[in-house]
């Protein structure tokens, strides 16, 4: 038994020593073919980068795509700056040969016991070499030619030149690549100006400029800094009172709102696309040779820059524009010193159709025609509120839309379900916050909000019949060679059946007529709008106002407003919408909505609408002026016929005898006619009619005899069928004499 135990134990060690050598050996070979590897010095030196981006004609457009064009010399960057780099990214830069085994085998035996396969343990020559020599794909072989190359770039250049060409490559977040832009950016500065604080910043931003952004994550930011401070305190770089003083100061932000806002141009907006596309930043795309193929069409782009620039804002902006059928962004401006596609807001109430409406039609839970009651309410504790506090009774669906009510709206989301209109919403592309479950959900109060990108998708599945898929600023990607690297193939997916599309198409034309975004009726084009304003709570400023507007072909998106939160002066009906109707007064577009079969018109009973605010079908006795033709989806159409028109039912009354008058109250109906005789049914005189009156109406009578007899005989207005004879008598009272008071 020793024996054999004896053998496994040798042959285990046996494999291991085997599988030891293999590896070492399959190392040795990567490491010696990257050792041939040409270094590419130009890469590490040269400052300018460009992207070459193509517009839908295979145009080359003319936004400006350098990166990096600012470089800062060694000499000029402040000594705490370059320490803070040192300190936070590689404490023994100064000591190793371009790799640090100590930290790879520590980082290793995290990775092991977290299962995470996150830390690097990369030094910053091996980070120059990740950023300017190889591709950012997460392979054994890559890390291998990383280690070798860095021994190259160890071998060719001093220390101080290997700092240098790493802070100016380095990437700060928001457009910003090396030192001097990101200085620039941040605090309106050169990087030879930076303070302790300000060098502990950016240090600090580079491990994750999305998570440590000192403008979106300023938390992040801030215990990322004082991190960066505390450890060069341990280096001995800077005194327990310079960190007490750094630490406790607040991060001044100086952003440079005059240089030319990159940020949010088309081709940035590309770039951003591409980055997540390849899965590389945006240095090594333009050190790769790739080419961007956008869906950009200029008329589009001019067009829409022409409505903006007429409608002037001094507030940040954006506008978009898709192409419908392809999921195609055609179109796309913005104004910010922030990022905007890379900001949430509060939709507002553009988010109506999206999350409460469209899921209502398509559930068969209303009819645009359908009647809801705008009434002061509560629901499950929330209790919203119209604009104005004003209140209107019973408004139908698609006045309620188009008009923006708010009580209708959160009405039909209760009936829908926030976890059923949340998952129509999320097939549109609208994505929610786990906390985002109250009925505020229905007038835009979602906890971080979304983006107009995001929105003009949802838009566009209305004008798709009910087809979905992300909009897309890239068409296709090239590499140096010219090789396809990637294509636009739109994956969509059923979000809402046709009828329900058209339907909601039918109540926003109405919206772009009548209601809120009325501005755009004086077009002759068909387009379906929504509105939305979002106001800061406590006040009347609004902080976003919204205008999404679409026809069968293209979807324009508006939005102003500040990602500061700095109130605007303006709601979606006004400033928003005129962008709107300018960008489509510009453009050729004569496209129409397509009724599917499935979409039917039906006759329906007004008096019944009136009366009970029930849906109800006429029948063939309804006179043409008490029906009106609505639309319905042959999936959900009404149940009940009018029962009216066919037989009347009597009218009701009260009497009361005053002396030698009569006084008759009768409930009237606008579509019944009264007529009050005197005398017998065979010999009776009319003495009065009342026609096309409601609600109660008083008739004053004389009393000619005590016993006198009187006849309503009502009949529908307009024809002379179907009457109904009430009789009755009215038996005059002898008047109380009052007795004389024995004291007068």
């Amino acid at each position: 038994m020793k024996k054999i135990v004896k053998i496994i134990l040798l042959t285990l060690l046996g494999l291991f020593i085997a599988t030891f050598l293999a590896l070492g050996f399959y190392i040795l070979s990567i490491y010696s073919s990257a050792m041939k590897i040409e270094l590419d010095e130009e890469k590490l030196t040269s400052p300018s980068l460009a992207i070459a981006i193509y517009d839908n004609d295979n145009k080359e457009i003319k936004e400006n795509n350098t990166f990096n064009g600012s470089y800062v010399k060694f000499d000029s960057i402040p000594e705490q700056t370059k320490e803070a780099f040192i300190s936070i990214e590689d404490k023994n830069f100064y000591s190793h040969n371009g790799i640090n085994f100590k930290r790879i085998l520590g980082a290793m035996v995290k990775n092991l016991k977290t299962a995470s396969f996150k830390e690097g343990a990369s030094t910053i020559t091996q980070q120059l070499v990740k950023n300017t020599q190889l591709s950012s794909e997460k392979t054994f072989n890559r890390k291998i030619k990383e280690i070798a190359l860095s021994r190259k770039v160890e071998s060719k250049f001093s220390k101080e030149e290997i700092l240098e060409q790493y802070l100016n490559i380095i990437y700060f977040g928001n457009n910003c690549y090396g030192i001097e832009n990101a200085s620039n950016y941040y605090f309106s500065k050169s990087a030879h100006e930076l303070n302790l604080q300000e060098g502990a910043v950016l240090a600090g931003i580079i491990k994750s400029p999305s998570k440590y952004s000192p403008i979106s994550h300023y938390d992040n930011c801030l215990k990322r800094r004082n991190l960066v401070l505390s450890e060069m305190a341990k280096d001995g770089k800077i005194s327990t009172q310079e960190l007490l003083t750094a630490q406790n100061s607040e991060i001044e932000l100086n952003l440079n709102t005059e240089k030319e806002n990159k940020l949010n141009s088309f081709s940035q907006s590309a770039i951003d696309e591409a980055i997540s596309i390849l899965s590389m930043p945006a240095r090594q795309i333009a050190i790769g040779g790739y080419k961007i193929y956008t869906y950009q069409n200029q008329e589009m782009q001019t067009a829409l820059e022409n409505a903006i620039e007429a409608n002037q804002t001094e507030n940040n902006h954006a506008g978009i524009v898709l192409d419908n059928a392809r999921h195609a962004v055609v179109a796309y401006v913005g104004s910010s010193p922030y990022k905007i596609l890379d900001a949430k807001r509060q939709p507002g109430s553009l988010i109506k159709p999206i999350l409460v409406y469209s899921p209502a039609l398509n559930e068969d839970i209303i009819y645009p025609s359908t009647q809801l009651l705008d009434e002061q309410t509560t629901i499950a504790g929330y209790n919203p509120k119209n604009v104005g506090e004003v209140y209107r009774g019973y408004v139908s669906a698609r006045e309620a839309l188009a008009k923006s009510i708010n009580i209708p709206a959160v009405k039909v989301l209760s009936y829908v379900g926030i976890d059923k209109a949340k998952s129509y919403a999320e097939d549109m592309g609208i994505n929610f916050d786990e906390s985002d479950d109250s009925y505020a959900l229905a007038l835009g109060g979602m906890t971080y909000g979304t983006n107009i990108l995001d929105l003009a998708g949802a838009y566009s599945t209305f004008a798709n019949e009910g087809r979905y898929s992300a909009p897309k600023f890239i068409s296709y990607i090239t590499d140096k060679n010219n090789k396809l690297v990637y294509i636009h193939k739109p994956e969509e997916r059923n979000a809402l059946r046709e009828d329900a599309s058209y339907m909601i198409n039918d109540m926003l034309v109405t919206c772009a007529q009548t209601g809120t975004a009325k501005k755009l009726a004086t077009l002759d084009k068909m387009l379906a709008s929504k509105t939305g304003t979002v106001g800061k709570k406590g006040t009347r400023l609004n902080l976003d106002a919204w205008n999404m507007t679409y026809s069968k072909a293209y979807t324009c998106g508006v939005w102003i407003g500040n990602l500061d939160n700095t109130p605007i002066s303006c709601a979606g009906g006004n400033q928003p919408t005129e962008i709107a109707k300018s960008f489509f007064s510009q453009i050729e577009d004569d496209s129409t909505f397509t009724k599917p079969d499935s979409i039917v018109e039906r006759d329906i009973d007004l008096t019944e609408l009136d009366e009970n605010h029930r849906i109800v079908l006429a029948n063939a006795f309804t006179p043409d002026r008490y029906k009106k033709s609505e639309m319905f989806s042959l999936f959900n159409l009404p149940t009940d016929t009018s029962s009216k028109w066919t037989k009347l039912e009597e009218p009701e009354y009260k009497s009361l005898v005053d002396g030698n008058k009569a006084i008759l109250t009768i409930a009237c109906k606008n579509y019944v006619s009264y007529d009050i005789y005197q005398g017998s049914l065979k010999e009776r005189d009319k003495v009065f009619t009342i026609t096309g009156k409601d609600g109660k109406q008083i008739v004053n009578l004389s009393l000619p005899s005590e016993k006198e007899k009187f006849y309503i005989v009502s009949s529908y207005v307009g024809q002379n069928k179907n009457e109904n004879v009430c009789d009755f008598e009215l038996i005059k009272t002898p008047k109380k004499v009052e007795k004389e008071k024995w004291y007068i």
